[in-house]
């Protein structure tokens, strides 16, 4: 057996038991119950739910921003385009780029070879005060797009001298314009994400930027894979994920904590964004669950690490062996102290994987995901008392 073969049938075997085994989350969820939906204690809801299919042979609708006049939602896709849903006429209209370079971009294809020259727009916000968009493009950084739409402008593309690698999430305190964002690697690229999670990468970053000034400031570094980030309603802390560890992290901005970072949950299985709703709690999406043999990798990194220098592609392996063996997505909704109030579970529903995020916006949920070619858009009904 050739070192390549026997490296291919290791990361096989790897990816196949991180898809597959669940003993984490049954323990973690064994007081929730439901069809679909699971609710603490005699709590119930009902989901009624509509997929729309996304244009141009595009997948991956990562994230959701709503603008001032609340049409949308706005979303990034696969091919580089931000995309923006007219409810009035039931389809996506072209609205914004993230890169000029657009030649082969669209198309049924996969375009992950090519998200480093045509963008791969992730977490998106508007600006209620100026009407811009706000996009953090995994190859091209953060960006500012115009109320018009169209070529999107760099704001920021480093720190501290350090370029970013991987810029993923971000919110906006509408109080002052300043931008708080991640970057989730500067080792990895988010194309290969897989080894970002396997290799133990601590090189994360979250950040701020300053309209005014231009200027970015370096908040929390050493982080692994931080990735979804929501700012408080009152704007005094930011709740962000680490998606590698799978935890909730509250970090202070004022009061007497300011500065201060807090572990507020050990999630169920790997955290993609955070969004806030407009009562001040917030939805966390979870991509997948997570697994005992994940918890030995992250200790052992030497473990992934191995892989890596195998020189296989973790990532499109970890793809290709998700379409036959799936994993459902989740959606969690938490207080601002952090408890947990409802679980939305994919377990009964096979079209919810690797689910990005859950906006809720006018009595709606719309959740996304990096890997689907639709969006879910659902509306939930209670069935009995309320919480």
């Amino acid at each position: 057996m050739t070192l390549k073969f026997h490296s291919v049938a290791t990361a096989i075997a790897f990816v196949a038991i991180l898809l597959v085994s669940f003993d984490n989350v049954k323990n973690w969820s064994k007081n929730f119950q439901g069809n679909g939906t699971l609710m603490p204690g005699n709590d119930r809801f009902v989901l009624d739910y509509e997929l729309i299919g996304l244009p141009n042979g595009a997948v991956g609708p990562e994230s959701f921003a709503f603008d001032v006049t609340g049409s949308g939602p706005y979303t990034g896709v696969s091919d580089g385009r931000i995309i923006r849903w007219q409810a009035n006429e039931s389809r996506w209209v072209d609205f914004a780029v993230t890169s000029p370079e657009r030649y082969g971009c669209e198309g049924p294809k996969d375009h992950s070879v090519m998200e480093h020259i045509c963008g791969r727009p992730l977490g998106l916000r508007f600006n209620e005060q100026t009407g811009h968009l706000y996009v953090a493009d995994a190859y091209m950084g953060l960006i500012e797009v115009g109320p018009n739409g169209g070529l999107g402008s760099p704001l920021s593309k480093q720190v501290d001298g350090v370029s970013f690698g991987f810029t993923n999430s971000l919110d906006i305190d509408q109080s002052n314009g300043l931008v708080y964002f991640t970057d989730s690697s500067t080792r990895f690229p988010r194309r290969n994400h897989i080894p970002v999670i396997l290799s133990g990468d601590n090189s994360g970053r979250l950040m701020k930027f300053d309209p005014k000034t231009k200027e970015t400031t370096l908040l929390l570094s050493n982080l692994m894979f931080p990735n979804g980030v929501a700012l408080s309603k009152k704007g005094d802390f930011l709740l962000f994920v680490e998606t590698t560890t799978c935890k909730l992290f509250k970090f202070w901005l004022k009061t007497s904590k300011a500065g201060i970072l807090e572990l507020l949950t050990q999630l169920p299985g790997f955290p993609d964004n955070v969004k806030r709703n407009k009562k001040g709690g917030f939805w966390v999406g979870i991509n997948s669950r997570r697994t005992k043999f994940l918890d030995v990798v992250i200790s052992n990194p030497w473990i992934g690490n191995l892989l890596i220098d195998f020189s296989v592609d973790l990532t499109k392996l970890h793809a290709c062996l998700a379409r036959f063996i799936g994993s459902s997505g989740m959606g969690i909704r938490l207080d601002e102290d952090g408890n947990v109030m409802e679980v939305l579970d994919g377990t009964m529903r096979s079209k919810w994987k690797f689910v990005s995020e859950v906006e809720e916006e006018n009595g709606n949920l719309w959740i996304g995901s990096v890997t689907r070619a639709f969006v879910v858009k659902g509306k939930m009904s209670r069935t009995s008392k309320s919480i």
